[in-house]
C-alpha cells in the first residue's frame, strides 16, 4: 500500500499484548536466569583454577584467604593512598587523652597501628620484649604527634605478664578507650620443623597473649565505655594450611575467639574486631618467602604496613567485625570460602611443596 510522507498507519490489534505468548517469555526468562548462574559459578571455578593452579606447580605455598565479610569504602579503592585526615583532630581542651594499648607496637603492623591511633589524638602503651625498639618507636611519635607514649617491656607470652600491665594501667588510672592485640610469631618453620618450646611460644604469644590482656583489660575497658578491642589474625585463619599447621591454627583461633567475643561484650557496649592482612612486607624474608611461596599473586596481595594500620584503626572505630585490607585478598578470600574445605587442603598441601 502506498503511504504518502508523513503518515503512519497504526493497526490497532498491534497495541494489544498477545496473551498467548506471555508464557512462553516467562518460560524464556527463567532459562536464561538459570544459565546466567551457571555461567557465573563457572567463571569463579574458572578464575580459581588460573589463580592458583599454575602456582601451586610452581610451589606457590600458603595462600592468606579469608572472606571479606566486611567491605572498606569505596572511595578507598579509588584513591587507595588517601587519608581521611578530616577524622584525625587532636583534643586541645583540658580533658586527659583517651588511651590505647598496643601490644606488639614497637614495628611493623603494631607500630603502624599505634601511628594511626596517634593521629586521631590517643595517648599510647606501647607493650613489646626488646625495650631498645620500644624506645625508638617512643620517641619517633613523640616528635610526630602531639600525645604521650607509655612503654612497658613484657614477654606476652608469659603467664604473668596480662596481670602485671593491668596491675601498671589500673595504678596509672589509665583512661583506656582501645586494646589492640597485635603480637605474634610466625615464619617459614612450623610444626615439625620447629622444637616444641617453639610450638608452645607461638601458641602462647598468638592465642594466648590476645585471651588474656582481653580479661585482664575487661574492667578498664567496660569503665571506658564505648571501648574498643582489635585482635590481629591473619589471611591463614579461614583455612588449614600444611605447611603452616600450626601458625594457621592459631590465627584461626584468633579470629573465633573474636567473634565469639563480640558478642559476649555487646551488651557492654565494647565493639570487637579482628584484623586480617595478607602478606606485608615488614621484614626482608617476608617478601622473600612470599616471592618464593604465592608467586605474583603474593606479590599482588600485598598492603604496605602504613595502609594497614590506617585502614585497621578505621574500620575499628566503625564497628567492622572482619577486617581485610586490599581488593584482591578480598577476593580470594570469598573464593576460599565458598569451596569445599578438603579442596583447600589439597590445594594448600601441593602448593607448599616443592
Amino acid at each position: 500500500m502506498f503511504l504518502p510522507p508523513g503518515r503512519i498507519i497504526v493497526n490497532p490489534i498491534f497495541l494489544q499484548p498477545d496473551i498467548s505468548k506471555s508464557n512462553c517469555y516467562k518460560t524464556s526468562f527463567h532459562k536464561e536466569n538459570r544459565v546466567m548462574k551457571k555461567f557465573a559459578h563457572f567463571y569463579v571455578t574458572l578464575f580459581l583454577f588460573i589463580a592458583w593452579y599454575p602456582q601451586s606447580a610452581a610451589g606457590a605455598g600458603d595462600l592468606h584467604i579469608r572472606i571479606p565479610y566486611d567491605s572498606i569504602s569505596p572511595l578507598t579503592h579509588l584513591f587507595p593512598d588517601s587519608i581521611h585526615y578530616s577524622s584525625l583532630l587532636y583534643n586541645h581542651s583540658e580533658e586527659p587523652l583517651p588511651y590505647a594499648l598496643v601490644a606488639g607496637g614497637s614495628k611493623g603492623i603494631g607500630y603502624a597501628i599505634a601511628e594511626a591511633l596517634a593521629r586521631r589524638g590517643y595517648n599510647l602503651i606501647l607493650i613489646a620484649r626488646h625495650s631498645d625498639s620500644l624506645l625508638s618507636a617512643k620517641n619517633k611519635l613523640q616528635s610526630e604527634y602531639p600525645v604521650k607514649v607509655d612503654i612497658l617491656s613484657y614477654d606476652l607470652s608469659r603467664d604473668e605478664s596480662a596481670g602485671a600491665i593491668a596491675q601498671w594501667c589500673i595504678e596509672k588510672k589509665i583512661q583506656l578507650k582501645i586494646l589492640c592485640n597485635v603480637a605474634g610469631y610466625g615464619g617459614s618453620r612450623d610444626y615439625l620443623s620447629l622444637p616444641l618450646d617453639s610450638l608452645r611460644y607461638m601458641i602462647n604469644l598468638n592465642i594466648g597473649s590476645a585471651m588474656s590482656l582481653s580479661l585482664s583489660l575487661l574492667p578498664l575497658l567496660e569503665k571506658n565505655a564505648p571501648s574498643y578491642i582489635l585482635n590481629v589474625g591473619s589471611m591463614a585463619g579461614f583455612a588449614p594450611i600444611p605447611v603452616k599447621n600450626m601458625y594457621s591454627a592459631t590465627k584461626s583461633a584468633v579470629v573465633f575467639f573474636s567473634y565469639s567475643l563480640r558478642y559476649q561484650l555487646k551488651k557492654k557496649n565494647i565493639s570487637v574486631s579482628v584484623l586480617c592482612p595478607g602478606p606485608v612486607f615488614t621484614k626482608p624474608e617476608i617478601v622473600k618467602d612470599t616471592k618464593e611461596k604465592l608467586g605474583w599473586i603474593g606479590m599482588k596481595m600485598a598492603v604496605p604496613a602504613k595502609k594497614v594500620g590506617e585502614i585497621a584503626v578505621r574500620e575499628t572505630l566503625n564497628g567492622r567485625m572482619v577486617i581485610i585490607p586490599g581488593t584482591l585478598p578480598k577476593i580470594m578470600a570469598f573464593i576460599v570460602r565458598i569451596l569445599p574445605r578438603r579442596l583447600i587442603v589439597s590445594i594448600y598441601d601441593k602448593a607448599g611443596k616443592k
